[in-house]
């Protein structure tokens, strides 16, 4: 009995020790993923070694482990319905053992865990140290600015659990409700991380139907459009005529010392819309047939396929919450990953789960820099300051974190929530859920609708050369009348 004893001991610590070699392993990949992309985007500073670049570095360092968590709660549930697979397939196969539910679990607990410690801890304080100079006649110093930011974030914890104990008290008055307010640990935390993971869904409800048509936007934007009844000869022909005429009224707008200002940096930036619709136009006339005639549309297809799939299995989804209340999103305590199978024609279906998942998740992004509100956040390559790094790392952990449960709601997978993704309030009440899936079907459907019939006008007046009609106006000319949107003047 001693040595059997032993041998199981020795087993669960091997199997630990490797569960904790595999996270590390995971973490330390998306860890270097996302510092590559935060350098890239962050602006670049002078090599001083000064007060202000050891903030920043700190900051920067607390910025990709949030980015990092962000990118595995995106990956978390399509690892999760891969393993399961995988081990539905090779049951019996020695070298895939290491994927079993404790592990899974695991996974589960840890994204959970970093996501509440990033959002409540760690932003706020990258934030605050970044903005802090250290109280009013204290030594200036790393020490003082690192006082006043754990002084700013005690006062924020003291607003944010007071809001917190207020709004539950006024929900749930009942005696068993009001115990609860005082347990710290197992009420105010879960309680607080379901507030956000519902915030979280309203915001992948009201970004991604924006994404999901602004991806046809930004696509067409990166491809080559196929070019039906137009002349790019005579369009880049007219184009180098109004490059030309804006070139030569900024050169003679600048013998007057009165049309210096505003209007000469107008001419500048009409000179460089003109410039780059002159590129895009070589860029399209320069293209291969493949790519103009053929790749276009494939990818079109994809995203109108991809969208269209989406909204079938909500709407399909809509059916199963009438009809069966087994369809609601719940969390699991279940390990035993490998049993069955959760996608309803197996390895087809659990791929197309994944695919769908990251193309959701990919127009969430879209969307939520599409928005006017979140604009100002829009990262701009070796310009963006450590602040709206900050924003958008908050905002990306918010919309990745709600990314499994918002699959999970919509019945895009049918994979059960685990660990503490479970334990949110709202997930079993029906008419938050319905009404959920019933918003994300219809207002993806309207903004598609809308994408395409604006898109189909714009494609028939250009078709017949009607959008030339559309003049645009543009800022008085101090000369001698005002400026069309082609560059040349209009008379008075």
């Amino acid at each position: 009995m001693e040595v059997d004893d032993v041998t199981i001991r020795e087993q669960n610590f091997h199997s630990q020790v490797r569960e904790y070699i595999i996270c590390f392993l995971l973490f330390a990949v998306l860890y270097i993923v996302s510092y590559c992309i935060i350098t890239r985007y962050k602006r670049k500073s002078d090599d001083h070694e000064d007060e202000d670049a050891v903030v920043n570095r700190i900051s920067l360092y607390l910025c990709t482990f949030t980015l990092a968590v962000s990118g595995g709660a995106v990956f978390l549930l399509p690892f999760s319905i891969i393993s399961n697979e995988i081990l539905l397939s090779f049951p019996k196969n020695y070298y895939i053992q290491w994927l079993n539910g404790s592990l899974i679990h695991g996974l589960w607990n840890l994204v959970s865990l970093f996501s509440n410690l990033c959002l409540f801890v760690l932003m706020p304080f990258a934030y605050f140290f970044l903005e802090s100079e250290g109280f009013a006649g204290s030594k200036k110093g790393i020490k003082a600015r690192i006082l006043e930011t754990f002084v700013m974030l005690f006062l924020l914890a003291l607003l944010i659990l007071g809001i917190v104990w207020v709004a539950s008290a006024l929900i749930d008055n009942d005696a068993a409700s009001m115990e609860s307010l005082y347990d710290l640990w197992e009420f105010y935390l879960p309680y607080l991380y379901s507030c956000i993971s519902l915030m979280g869904g309203l915001l992948l409800l009201m970004c991604t139907p924006v994404g999901l048509s602004r991806m046809f936007t930004v696509m067409g934007q990166l491809l080559v459009k196929p070019t039906i009844l137009e002349d790019l000869d005579e369009q880049i022909y007219c184009i180098h005529l109004q490059e030309e005429a804006l070139q030569r009224r900024l050169n003679g707008s600048s013998s007057y010392t009165y049309t210096r200002g505003s209007f000469a940096h107008q001419l500048n930036k009409e000179l460089d819309n003109i410039r780059n619709q002159r590129n895009k136009l070589e860029r399209r006339k320069k293209a291969s047939g493949w790519e103009k005639n053929l790749l276009y549309p494939i990818v079109m297809l994809i995203l109108l396929s991809g969208t269209t799939i989406s909204v079938l299995m909500v709407a399909l989804n809509i059916l199963y919450l009438l009809v069966d209340e087994t369809a609601m999103p719940k969390g699991s305590t279940d390990r035993n990953i490998g049993n069955t199978s959760l996608s309803t024609f197996g390895v087809a279906h659990a791929a197309l789960e994944i695919i769908l998942m990251f193309y959701l998740m990919v127009s969430s992004v879209v969307g939520f820099y599409s928005l006017r509100v979140f604009e100002g956040l829009t990262p701009r390559k070796d310009d963006t300051t450590m602040t709206t790094i900050i924003g958008c790392c908050v905002s990306i952990l918010v919309l990745s974190s709600a990314l499994p449960v918002m699959s999970r709601t919509l019945g895009i997978t049918r994979f059960d929530l685990l660990g503490d993704f479970g334990r949110f309030n709202w997930l079993g009440n029906f008419y938050i859920v319905l009404s959920y899936n019933m918003l994300f079907a219809v207002v993806t459907t309207l903004c598609l609708v809308r994408k395409f019939t604006s898109a189909v006008r714009e494609e028939l007046l250009k078709a017949l050369g009607l959008d030339k009609l559309q003049l645009s106006n543009s800022p008085t000319d101090p000369e001698s009348g005002k400026l069309s949107a082609n560059g040349h003047q209009k008379t008075l």
